[in-house]
Protein backbone atom coordinates (compact mmCIF):
# COMPACT_ATOMS: atom_id res chain seq x y z
CA UNK A 1 0.00 0.00 0.00
CA UNK A 2 1.33 3.53 -0.79
CA UNK A 3 0.07 6.69 0.69
CA UNK A 4 -1.34 8.99 -1.97
CA UNK A 5 -2.56 12.69 -1.73
CA UNK A 6 -5.38 13.61 -4.02
CA UNK A 7 -5.83 17.68 -4.23
CA UNK A 8 -9.78 18.29 -4.70
CA UNK A 9 -11.49 21.35 -6.30
CA UNK A 10 -14.87 22.62 -7.42
CA UNK A 11 -16.25 26.15 -8.43
CA UNK A 12 -19.82 24.91 -9.66
CA UNK A 13 -23.06 23.20 -9.45
CA UNK A 14 -22.91 23.47 -5.46
CA UNK A 15 -18.95 22.81 -5.23
CA UNK A 16 -19.58 22.13 -1.43
CA UNK A 17 -21.47 19.36 -1.71
CA UNK A 18 -19.34 18.13 -5.26
CA UNK A 19 -16.06 18.34 -2.79
CA UNK A 20 -17.80 16.51 0.20
CA UNK A 21 -19.44 13.90 -2.11
CA UNK A 22 -16.03 13.01 -4.07
CA UNK A 23 -14.54 12.51 -0.02
CA UNK A 24 -16.95 9.79 0.56
CA UNK A 25 -16.96 8.45 -3.18
CA UNK A 26 -12.47 8.06 -2.49
CA UNK A 27 -13.06 6.44 0.58
CA UNK A 28 -15.17 3.13 -2.04
CA UNK A 29 -12.34 3.55 -4.68
CA UNK A 30 -10.97 -0.31 -5.42
CA UNK A 31 -7.77 -1.50 -3.51
CA UNK A 32 -7.66 2.09 -1.11
CA UNK A 33 -8.66 3.19 1.73
CA UNK A 34 -9.11 6.85 3.19
CA UNK A 35 -7.22 7.90 5.81
CA UNK A 36 -7.41 11.83 6.03
CA UNK A 37 -9.45 14.51 5.03
CA UNK A 38 -8.60 18.31 5.30
CA UNK A 39 -11.00 20.92 5.93
CA UNK A 40 -12.17 22.31 3.09
CA UNK A 41 -11.73 25.91 1.73
CA UNK A 42 -12.32 28.52 0.04
CA UNK A 43 -9.91 30.23 -2.89
CA UNK A 44 -9.88 32.67 -5.10
CA UNK A 45 -9.47 30.99 -8.82
CA UNK A 46 -6.12 30.70 -10.46
CA UNK A 47 -6.01 32.30 -14.39
CA UNK A 48 -9.56 33.49 -15.33
CA UNK A 49 -11.12 35.62 -12.89
CA UNK A 50 -14.68 35.67 -14.99
CA UNK A 51 -15.50 32.43 -12.66
CA UNK A 52 -16.86 31.81 -8.75
CA UNK A 53 -14.34 31.19 -6.17
CA UNK A 54 -13.68 27.32 -5.93
CA UNK A 55 -14.16 25.19 -2.95
CA UNK A 56 -10.91 23.33 -2.09
CA UNK A 57 -9.47 19.79 0.20
CA UNK A 58 -6.58 17.41 -0.05
CA UNK A 59 -7.51 14.14 0.95
CA UNK A 60 -4.65 10.92 1.84
CA UNK A 61 -5.63 7.28 0.50
CA UNK A 62 -3.70 4.37 1.16
CA UNK A 63 -4.06 2.84 -2.26
CA UNK A 64 -2.77 -0.72 -3.74
CA UNK A 65 -3.39 0.98 -7.12
CA UNK A 66 -0.52 1.63 -9.24
CA UNK A 67 -0.30 5.62 -9.85
CA UNK A 68 -2.03 5.27 -13.35
CA UNK A 69 -4.68 2.88 -12.26
CA UNK A 70 -5.70 5.94 -9.95
CA UNK A 71 -5.61 8.40 -12.46
CA UNK A 72 -7.80 6.35 -14.48
CA UNK A 73 -10.23 6.25 -10.93
CA UNK A 74 -9.79 9.75 -10.32
CA UNK A 75 -10.64 10.42 -13.98
CA UNK A 76 -13.89 8.52 -13.63
CA UNK A 77 -15.39 9.99 -10.28
CA UNK A 78 -15.03 13.48 -12.30
CA UNK A 79 -16.91 11.91 -15.24
CA UNK A 80 -19.47 10.70 -12.82
CA UNK A 81 -19.44 14.46 -11.78
CA UNK A 82 -19.99 15.73 -15.24
CA UNK A 83 -16.37 17.44 -15.85
CA UNK A 84 -15.88 19.68 -18.71
CA UNK A 85 -12.39 20.99 -20.13
CA UNK A 86 -14.16 23.75 -21.46
CA UNK A 87 -10.76 25.95 -21.33
CA UNK A 88 -7.62 26.18 -19.51
CA UNK A 89 -7.55 27.18 -15.71
CA UNK A 90 -11.73 27.03 -16.32
CA UNK A 91 -14.68 26.34 -13.78
CA UNK A 92 -15.47 22.98 -13.16
CA UNK A 93 -18.04 20.89 -11.02
CA UNK A 94 -14.70 18.25 -9.82
CA UNK A 95 -11.17 18.42 -10.05
CA UNK A 96 -9.31 15.87 -8.76
CA UNK A 97 -5.28 16.22 -9.09
CA UNK A 98 -3.04 12.85 -7.62
CA UNK A 99 -0.62 15.23 -5.73
CA UNK A 100 1.90 12.58 -4.40
CA UNK A 101 2.03 9.18 -4.71
CA UNK A 102 4.16 7.87 -1.44
CA UNK A 103 8.15 9.04 -2.33
CA UNK A 104 8.07 8.08 -6.15
CA UNK A 105 8.59 10.67 -8.81
CA UNK A 106 6.24 9.77 -12.07
CA UNK A 107 6.91 11.30 -15.27
CA UNK A 108 4.24 10.03 -18.04
CA UNK A 109 2.65 11.65 -20.64
CA UNK A 110 -0.95 11.55 -18.61
CA UNK A 111 0.87 11.88 -15.04
CA UNK A 112 3.35 14.30 -13.45
CA UNK A 113 4.19 13.33 -9.83
CA UNK A 114 4.62 14.84 -7.13
CA UNK A 115 1.77 16.90 -9.25
CA UNK A 116 3.70 20.55 -11.36
CA UNK A 117 3.56 23.62 -9.23
CA UNK A 118 1.99 22.20 -6.67
CA UNK A 119 4.64 23.88 -3.99
CA UNK A 120 3.70 27.26 -6.35
CA UNK A 121 -0.18 26.92 -5.00
CA UNK A 122 -0.83 27.48 -1.51
CA UNK A 123 -4.52 26.20 -2.31
CA UNK A 124 -2.73 23.26 -2.84
CA UNK A 125 -0.36 23.58 -0.12
CA UNK A 126 -2.76 24.93 3.11
CA UNK A 127 -5.04 21.77 2.88
CA UNK A 128 -2.17 19.86 2.35
CA UNK A 129 0.03 20.69 5.24
CA UNK A 130 -3.49 19.99 7.58
CA UNK A 131 -3.13 16.02 6.60
CA UNK A 132 0.29 15.53 5.84
CA UNK A 133 2.49 17.78 8.57
CA UNK A 134 6.04 17.54 8.51
CA UNK A 135 6.05 15.93 4.55
CA UNK A 136 8.67 16.78 1.94
CA UNK A 137 8.40 16.89 -1.34
CA UNK A 138 9.77 14.32 -3.51
CA UNK A 139 12.59 16.60 -5.73
CA UNK A 140 12.75 19.61 -3.94
CA UNK A 141 13.48 17.79 -0.94
CA UNK A 142 11.76 20.70 1.78
CA UNK A 143 9.19 20.50 3.93
CA UNK A 144 6.28 21.88 3.38
CA UNK A 145 5.92 24.77 5.69
CA UNK A 146 8.84 25.74 3.42
CA UNK A 147 7.19 25.86 0.74
CA UNK A 148 4.28 27.84 2.22
CA UNK A 149 6.28 30.61 4.00
CA UNK A 150 6.83 31.53 0.32
CA UNK A 151 3.71 31.53 -0.42
CA UNK A 152 0.72 34.37 -0.04
CA UNK A 153 -1.81 32.52 1.19
CA UNK A 154 -3.99 35.25 2.59
CA UNK A 155 -7.14 34.96 0.30
CA UNK A 156 -7.65 31.34 1.76
CA UNK A 157 -10.45 30.98 3.83
CA UNK A 158 -11.08 27.97 5.68
CA UNK A 159 -14.95 26.91 5.93
CA UNK A 160 -16.48 27.00 9.64
CA UNK A 161 -18.51 24.07 10.56
CA UNK A 162 -21.39 26.86 10.30
CA UNK A 163 -20.73 27.89 6.41
CA UNK A 164 -20.81 24.12 5.73
CA UNK A 165 -24.19 23.52 8.03
CA UNK A 166 -25.95 26.27 5.92
CA UNK A 167 -24.74 25.00 2.46
CA UNK A 168 -26.51 21.68 3.59
CA UNK A 169 -29.64 23.36 4.43
CA UNK A 170 -29.42 25.37 1.43
CA UNK A 171 -29.19 22.89 -0.84
CA UNK A 172 -31.71 20.55 1.10
CA UNK A 173 -34.07 23.11 -0.36
CA UNK A 174 -33.16 23.72 -3.56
Amino acid sequence: MELAYIGLGSNLENPIAQVQHALTELGQLPLSQLVACSSLYATPPVGPQDQPDFINAVAAIETALSPLALLDQLQALEQCHRRQRLRHWGPRTLDLDLLLYGQRTVEHPRLRVPHAHMHERAFVLVPLSEVAAGQSLPLHQQPLDHWLAHLDHSAIKRLSHTELLADVTTSATI
